[in-house]
């Protein structure tokens, strides 16, 4: 049987390239967002060797999260891989953010990549294999002005991720952080030509990072036994 793989917060940007991947891989491909997944996303999987699934439910939700993985368990026996992608911004000097944007952004960055590990665990103990990937970011390595509540999230999945893996390197899971730079995605898409040359200017390799690349990090954790408990920053040597 395939190996299963649940990536979250995967309808569109870093985690819908992943999963595109994985499926081209020929992975069982589950995947995750608050509200359904369109019908032109999902048939940008239209070939893959197992039909994509989907679950939808809100990541920072703990009874909602259990939820998912159980339903994933029971229709597939197993979850080999989580990827934890799913993640919001709610930028802003510290002097004028409001408490709420704080809080919103811990409890999907942080506590949703806290509740699906939680609860991802069990069934991997089970198996005594498993891969879970956290998506970090730049910003949680170097901290980034605007962004208190974000770089606070991204900095604390890594501590997250380093102590899960001590917590569960005896039974072969491995648990590995990827922490990208600016990645070329709807959202960057947005910025103004000022604020993405200001972006562009600070990355010695003079180009945006693209989301194939972190899906192919993405693959190499999956493939690498040996490899817990590490950051892997994929920034275009922003962090030098």
């Amino acid at each position: 049987m395939a190996e299963v793989a649940l990536i979250t917060g995967s309808s569109r940007g870093i985690g819908l390239k992943i999963a595109k991947h994985l499926a081209q891989e020929g992975y069982q491909v589950v995947l995750n967002s608050r509200s359904p997944i369109t019908d032109e996303v999902l048939s940008e999987f239209e070939g893959a060797e197992h039909p994509v699934v989907q679950k939808t439910g809100d990541i920072s939700d703990f009874e909602k999260s259990k939820e998912m993985i159980d339903q994933v368990v029971d229709e597939f026996g197993k979850i080999d891989i989580l990827i934890n992608n799913a993640g919001i911004t709610r930028d802003g000097l510290i002097m004028r953010m409001k408490e709420e944007d704080f809080d919103s952004v811990i409890a999907t960055n942080l506590k949703g990549t806290f509740n699906m590990c939680r609860h991802v665990t069990q069934p991997m103990l089970k198996k005594k294999t498993g891969t879970i990937i956290n998506l970090s970011s730049v910003v949680g390595v170097t901290g980034n002005a605007g962004q208190t509540n974000y770089a606070a999230s991204k900095a604390g999945v890594i501590g997250l991720t380093k102590s899960l893996a001590r917590e569960l390197a005896s039974r072969r899971i491995t648990v590995n952080a990827i922490a990208p730079g600016y990645i070329e995605t709807e959202m960057t898409e947005d910025l103004s030509d000022r604020v993405r040359k200001r972006m562009f200017d600070q990355i010695p390799l003079k180009r945006f990072g693209q989301a194939e690349e972190i899906a192919q990090t993405v693959d190499f954790l999956i493939n690498n036994r040996y490899l817990t408990g590490q950051v892997i920053e994929v920034n275009g040597g922003l962090n030098i």
